[in-house]
């Protein structure tokens, strides 16, 4: 592909339940890592017990990206308890470390409390939107959500991320249709759309010229817990 996704520094994935950003999160990582970057990946995802990014870390750390998570004892807990890698990671932050924060504004608040570790970094805050899922069919309930995580992180959102999917029962044209809200969204805030996303299946059929950023394959890495139950 001509565009690549020249994502570096501390990158923080937030979006609301559903969007899908754990696992962009994940793929993002992926992606960045093939191309010699340094990655890591901090699961600060304290809200959702089914997506997170502590699922994919055997494929992960397999692939030589350093996952930073709570301590084990506190591996299937949803309380607000952080390791202290966390801050040290992103103080010492290389390439580019990624940070998978809760969804929507509670999961958004843990952000807050890193503040003093961000001061001096490059930080990006990335809005992963799905205009299939509930609340984000509109750029009003975009914006909305975007408003509650910005209020409760004390972050700006800098960029926009486009995750059209139906899961399964995904086309192209439901990526096209998505990507122009998403689109409508950065002409309507001035923030940009950093990447889109696409099944690494479809991107055969996707006509990549009608899209002005980058677009990044995903693999599904992570099983819904009534998929996983059965592995």
């Amino acid at each position: 592909m001509s565009k690549n996704i020249g994502v570096k520094g501390i990158v923080i994935i937030v979006g609301n339940y559903g969007s899908g950003k754990t696992e962009t999160a994940v793929n993002l990582a992926l992606h960045r890592q093939k191309a010699g970057l340094d990655v890591s990946i901090v699961d600060l995802d304290l809200v959702n017990p089914y997506f997170r990014t502590r699922e994919a870390r055997v494929v992960l750390t397999r692939h030589g990206i350093n996952v930073v998570l709570p301590d084990e004892k506190y591996m299937h807990a949803d309380l607000p308890i952080l390791s202290p890698r966390v801050a040290g990671i992103i103080k010492n932050t290389t390439d580019l470390t990624i940070l998978d924060a809760g969804g929507d504004d509670v999961g958004a608040t843990v952000l807050a409390a890193l503040a003093n570790s961000m001061a001096g970094q490059t930080v990006q805050m990335l809005q992963v939107v799905n205009p299939y899922r509930p609340f984000t069919e509109t750029i009003e309930g975009c914006m909305k959500i975007k408003e509650e995580i910005e209020f409760s992180s004390k972050l700006q959102v800098t960029g926009w991320v486009s995750n059209a999917n139906l899961i399964d029962d995904t086309t192209p044209h439901d990526i096209y249709k998505g990507h122009d809200l998403v689109q409508s969204l950065a002409l309507q805030t001035g923030i940009p759309v950093e990447f889109i996303t696409a099944s690494s299946e479809l991107i055969d059929d996707l006509d990549l010229n009608r899209f002005d950023c980058p677009v990044l394959p995903i693999e599904r890495k992570l099983a819904p817990p009534w998929r996983r139950s059965r592995q």
